[in-house]
């Protein structure tokens, strides 16, 4: 229903108009452009709001594709590039043309993440309306200069200081927000291999056996009439040694899997296992996490305890996970 709202949205000319305000140095138009931009990303916003009030109807569903625009990602970005650039180069080339299939492009890397932060806000699902809204602006931010220098190479400059001043400014917001908003992922652990075996500590004992000699007393029977003479005859025995022991310590090996989501491009993670927990965090496919041992049925649904990357824990659908050897008590 979204992608068909991208689809039928007027054409984007307030998100060009914003670069063409740039380069005319004139705030007033900028601003004339942002709240007719405003006007439709409210609408989609408020759109993304009443299907937010459903989730508490349909508490049991995983709403990865929301999850998935609520982030920044690289695909998403060239698609934004392609038609901020294009619509701005066509409407120099030909204005009396509406270059509506590059329109969409805009639409969609706008309007969505626009829809996102509606949604989140009235699910209440983890932070969703705050990476909504922030990957809104940053679209919108880097739409408005990538049209700046469309326009640029085609020969419309900045005509004065606060064409300039706005260029930079925009520049820099894209620059912060690719940093600090959205900083580059940390590397991904390794998955255990199959076949690995139990971590052991060996422990040897050091102690050597003496071996030492007990004297024994034997007494010599003579004659009556000859004197005794006791002798001291060493008897060589052996003393009863340790035989070393070997100690093992068994170290279980940890299990991994990735999130393998047929219905979707990820799956919630929750602080109990219940679908009505409060969410702790949200995964993609492909995610490698950490499966611990525990492992509950709540309403005939298996919940696996499971640790994420950054050392958080929470509770998913056993059958939302892929393992390489199965956990022990699965």
């Amino acid at each position: 229903m979204v992608l068909s709202a991208v689809a039928l949205a007027p054409f984007m000319a307030p998100a060009i108009g914003i670069s063409l305000g740039t380069i005319a140095g004139t705030v007033g138009f900028i601003l004339q452009s942002l709240g007719s931009l405003s006007i439709g990303s409210l609408i989609v916003f408020l759109c993304g709001m009443v299907s937010g009030w459903a989730v508490h109807l349909l508490p049991q569903r995983i709403y990865t594709q929301a999850i998935l625009h609520s982030r920044f990602t690289w695909p998403d970005f060239i698609v934004l590039a392609l038609g901020a650039g294009l619509t701005a180069f066509l409407i120099v080339r030909s204005p009396h043309q509406k270059p509506l299939v590059t329109s969409i492009a805009i639409a969609y890397e706008l309007y969505l993440p626009a829809g996102v932060a509606g949604f989140g806000l009235s699910s209440g699902i983890g932070t969703l309306w705050l990476d909504g809204t922030n990957l809104f602006i940053t679209h919108l931010v880097w739409a408005a200069l990538i049209g700046v220098l469309a326009l640029s190479f085609l020969g419309l400059r900045p005509i004065n200081a606060t064409g300039y001043l706005l260029g930079m400014g925009y520049l820099a917001a894209g620059l912060v927000a690719l940093t600090l908003i959205y900083p580059p992922q940390p590397p991904v652990m390794p998955s255990a291999q199959a076949g690995n075996t139990a971590g052991v500590e060996i422990q040897r004992s050091t102690s050597t056996p003496p071996i030492g000699a007990s004297p024994t007393i034997s007494p010599t029977a003579t004659q009556p009439t000859a004197t005794i003479t006791p002798t001291v005859t060493p008897t060589r025995t052996l003393v009863p040694t340790k035989t070393p022991t070997m100690t093992i310590t068994s170290v279980p090996t940890p299990v991994w899997a990735r999130i393998s989501a047929t219905e979707g491009n990820g799956a919630l993670v929750r602080a109990e296992a219940n679908y009505n927990a409060s969410v702790v965090s949200s995964v993609l496919n492909g995610t490698l996490v950490e499966v611990l041992p525990e492992v509950v049925t709540n309403g005939g649904v298996a919940w696996v305890h499971i640790r994420l990357v950054n050392g958080k824990e929470g509770w998913i659908v056993r059958s939302l996970l892929r393992t390489a050897t199965p956990a022990p008590s699965w």
